[in-house]
């Protein structure tokens, strides 16, 4: 299997939006910090996945 298979979304700001790319997962943009942290559990506890912090301002949501 590949990681793509795993990875469910991506949650960043506007800010940061040239740093991802469109790919096989779904971008999720916020306005500030709280808001991206917000959005990554809400999304983490729909789906039941992780979320890990790349530490750029870029969240990814994996489903182990």
């Amino acid at each position: 299997m590949d990681i793509n298979d795993y990875i469910l979304a991506i949650v960043t700001s506007y800010e940061d939006k040239d740093k991802v790319d469109n790919g096989s997962a779904p971008i999720f943009y916020a306005e500030d910090e709280e808001e991206l942290e917000y959005i990554s559990m809400m999304i983490s506890r729909l789906t039941k996945s992780m979320v890990h912090d790349l530490g750029n301002g870029v969240y990814v949501l994996i489903k182990h």
